[in-house]
């Protein structure tokens, strides 16, 4: 019993020992006060972020996941030994952009599990360019973006195509191990999506020279029957797919908060959504008896119609920005504008959006506020490389959700609508329906009802009927808002962390005797970037109160 006694403590001393200088071989970070250390963390950050390939796709396996776990941990580590407490507020602000989009990875990471949860997550191909500044909802890595060629192709964008596409038969593939979640909702609707990439496929083989390109075409007719195998796989599991598929009251909370940095809990957003979609009633109600004598609006009823609409409108909204002195217009402006003024739709197609816009698009012009903040970005990158591109996770939806819903109604009570006050209620049927859509999305991440039940709240609570005849806009927003929590709420927690920044920027302004220029305030929100709200009033104001309460 004493020899073996003797021996553990010998070898406790050598484990002692050992460890001791493996300390000393694996120095601590030391502390760090430089910006330029974080630039320097940003882009090891941002390169660590992108996965490892797994046969030539990214690859999302739970062995490579816990993998590369030390290493996230230790960049986390790295972020905070770094003291900003000197640093001027707008480094200060970049700090917390990229502590956000690291919390974004450890929630993904614990919880959100899209390449487990989510068979959409494994959609490839996308069609359009996004109106925010990355595509909506959780999406992977080397994604074929189809709207960035033109046909018929040179030789070099036939390649890049080629390349592009031959990362889907792999990744299927490996869609088929990764996929083990039990979330019903996520999986059932996400094979539409799915499906909806072979069609898209099939569109590529329509396109001008493509079927002179012997090599493409079979690229392509490859990635379509990978995708129909897929979609056969997807639909024989759902059979045994019964589990929720909202992430919970304490979940939604805490990404929130510390990943998209909006200072609100679950509880605090249904408040605001129902105060919300009580007061657009309540206000489209007496807007309507206000102007009850006045001429019904018209609809466009042929393309024509629409086409004159459109371009008076678009004239209309741009004067008005620049007549009325709103925000500084810059030359890239209209042009931005001019790409979406969208065409004439039939009448018994047209969904909740285009039935407004085939009276007056003035408000959906409006929130088209997206397409300036885009070619500022393309036009004038921010000086800041941590803010140059689009933040990831979607942590952007705050600003550029919000934003884009705040100025339909702000724009409106700037006189936008003074030559014709029947407008006024198109943007309070807008903000209706956003707060419905939204709540609906709130209880379904609380797993108090089923994404078909929140759409129902989505449909009946959006004035007029106007969600009820298209259907595939109410099953796209609620199938989003339902993979991508808080993107559902941010039009109008959004809208009300903008309105409270103006407040804010106003108050100051009053304090120390200068006048509030609104001007001047769209032009300060507009250069700070595409960042979460409670970050752009930080910026704007000093007060670090809706941030402090998250971070400290």
């Amino acid at each position: 019993m004493k020899s073996i006694a003797s021996s553990l403590i010998l070898t406790s001393l050598l484990c002692l020992l050992m460890s001791c200088q493996n300390e000393k071989e694996m120095p601590a970070t030391s502390a760090s006060n430089s910006y330029e250390d974080l630039v320097s963390l940003f882009h090891e950050w941002r390169s660590f972020e992108t996965p490892p390939l797994l046969n030539g796709a990214p690859d999302y396996t739970a062995e490579t996941f816990e993998k590369r776990w030390p290493e996230f941990k230790k960049l986390q580590n790295k972020l905070q030994t770094i003291d900003y407490s000197s640093w001027p507020v707008d480094q200060q602000v970049d700090w917390h952009i990229v502590w956000a989009e690291m919390n974004g990875y450890d929630f993904n990471h614990r919880i959100l599990k899209p390449w487990e949860r989510d068979p959409a997550y494994y959609k490839n191909l996308w069609t359009y360019r996004s109106d925010v500044p990355g595509h909506e909802g959780p999406t992977p890595h080397l994604i074929t973006d189809i709207w960035t060629y033109d046909f018929p192709l040179s030789p070099e964008e036939k390649d890049r195509l080629i390349n592009d596409l031959k990362v889907i038969p792999p990744f299927n593939e490996q869609a088929k191990g990764n996929l083990t979640g039990n979330a019903r909702d996520l999986w059932i609707t996400g094979i539409r999506d799915i499906r909806g990439q072979s069609k898209n496929l099939q569109k590529i083989l329509d396109e001008p020279g493509v079927k002179d390109q012997k090599d493409l075409v079979q690229t392509i007719e490859a990635a379509i029957q990978s995708t129909d195998d897929f979609v056969e796989w997807l639909e024989k599991e759902s059979e045994n797919k019964t589990g929720p598929s909202g992430i919970g009251k304490d979940n939604y909370t805490w990404y929130l908060q510390n990943v998209h940095l909006v200072p609100l809990t679950w509880d605090d957003e249904v408040m605001i959504l129902k105060r919300e979609l009580a007061r657009a009633w309540s206000a489209l109600k007496l807007e309507e008896h206000r102007n009850r004598e006045l001429p019904q609006l018209i609809e466009a009823d042929s393309p024509e119609a629409y086409d004159a609409l459109a371009e008076i409108s678009a004239q209309s909204l741009m004067n008005f920005l620049r007549n009325e002195e709103i925000a500084t217009v810059k030359d890239y402006w209209e042009p931005a504008l001019r790409e979406h003024l969208g065409s004439f739709v039939p009448k018994e197609t047209r969904n909740f959006f285009w039935i407004g816009a085939h009276y007056d698009p003035r408000p959906l012009y409006s929130h088209f506020y997206h397409w300036f903040e885009l070619a500022r970005m393309d036009n004038e990158p921010h000086k800041s490389e941590i803010r140059r591109g689009p933040v990831l996770y979607n942590i952007f939806d705050s600003r550029n959700e919000g934003v884009a819903t705040a100025v339909e109604e702000m724009f409106m009570q700037a006189g936008l609508y003074d030559d014709n006050p029947r407008v006024r209620e198109i943007v309070y049927i807008l903000i209706a329906q956003r707060a419905a859509r939204g709540l609906g999305s709130l209880y379904a991440h609380a797993n108090e009802m089923t994404m078909e039940e929140a759409g129902g709240i989505h449909s009946e609570y959006t004035p007029r009927g106007w969600m009820k005849t298209e259907k595939e806009l109410l099953i796209f927003e609620q199938h989003l808002y339902l993979r991508q929590p808080g993107y559902g709420t941010s039009y109008i927690t959004g809208k009300y962390l903008m309105e409270n920044a103006m407040a804010e920027y106003a108050r100051m302004k009053e304090l120390q005797k200068e006048p509030f220029v609104l001007k001047d305030f769209f032009d300060e929100l507009n250069t700070i970037g595409n960042i979460p709200m409670s970050l752009g009033h930080w910026q704007m104001t000093g007060q670090y109160d809706e941030v402090g309460k998250i971070v400290d």
